[in-house]
């Protein structure tokens, strides 16, 4: 293995962001250090789930449905940009999540599954709340 192919595996490995991969059916295939950081599963424990392990049970409908969609096409609309959404760790406590996904395609250009690369923004997500929440009842005094 060169170094650079070293070094992106530990890149990846070590990221303090999740890097994990699914596949087509959305069963998780890989689970990096930052994935087991921020959602509290080891590897051993999410390699081979389905990516319902940390969806919140109420989205989880749209989320498959946009899945099987992205699965089927090849495509998405979220090529560009970041996603946000919730997860649930395994206390079950939930996180704020912003991430981006990496289709996953065979040399013919077809579909295998997707990555995603997470970031836990729950602290961030809370303290733009509160503000909002502060802005919202000045507005309301000064009306």
């Amino acid at each position: 293995m060169d170094s650079i192919s070293q070094y992106l595996q530990q890149t990846v490995e070590n990221s303090q962001d999740a890097i994990l991969i699914a596949d087509q059916q959305g069963i998780i295939r890989y689970w990096n250090a930052g994935a087991e950081r921020i959602l509290g599963y080891t590897a051993d424990e999410a390699i081979g789930q389905s990516l319902d392990l940390f969806i919140p049970e109420k989205l989880r409908g749209r989320h498959w449905e946009g899945y099987y969609r992205v699965m089927a096409s090849g495509e998405t609309k979220y090529k560009t940009g970041l996603l946000s959404s919730p997860g649930i760790c395994k206390d079950g406590t939930q996180v704020s999540l912003e991430f981006s996904m990496v289709l996953l395609k065979d040399v013919n250009g077809t579909m295998q599954g997707c990555a995603s690369i997470m970031r836990d923004v729950t602290e961030r997500w809370q303290k733009e709340k509160e503000l909002k929440q502060r802005l919202a009842a000045c507005e309301s005094r000064n009306s």
